[in-house]
């Protein structure tokens, strides 16, 4: 079964246009494999690497589309500081101390994922490549980041 790995991976990557999320449904694939409760021998098991990993990939597509249902354009235009308006300096003072104290609060990869894209404006894919994780897991620390922010700040009174 290991020799359908790369093969597997290519495919994947052609069909998801990532490597990375390639390999992780690839990896799904197998630990699927490894977890089957039967001990029934498989009868054709490429063609039953190629179905697993297939539905995994449409999987991975609806919990990418539900994700963005809340597009992470949309929270970029939110925005937690409004810089349009300078002569409320004081106000957006208070707004960025209450912005640090919530991103105090967050994990160290979620606060540096969100802090590369707010800050250094660095891709998803510059992101993932800087911190070693996949694009998936960088979506999900900035929109983890954006509604953790956005609640405490709502909590505490500034605008959420």
């Amino acid at each position: 079964m290991i020799r359908y790995y790369q093969e597997l991976v290519l495919y994947l990557s052609r069909t998801l246009g990532d490597r990375q999320a390639a390999a992780d449904v690839t990896q799904e694939t197998f630990l699927r494999l490894l977890d089957r409760k039967t001990g029934e021998r498989i009868e054709q098991p490429r063609a039953f690497l190629y179905r697993t990993a297939t539905n995994l990939s449409i999987d991975l597509h609806r919990r990418t589309r539900v994700r963005r249902a809340e597009e992470l354009e949309t929270l970029d235009r939110e925005g937690v500081l409004d810089e349009r308006c300078p002569q409320e300096e004081a106000s957006r003072q208070q707004q960025l101390r209450l912005l640090q104290r919530a991103l105090d609060e967050l994990s160290e990869p979620c606060r540096q994922a969100f802090l590369l894209r707010k800050v250094e404006d660095c891709s998803h894919l510059e992101i993932a490549e800087r911190m070693g994780i996949s694009r998936d897991m960088v979506e999900k620390h900035i929109v983890n980041a954006m509604k953790h922010c956005r609640v405490r700040l709502k909590a505490w009174g500034g605008p959420g």
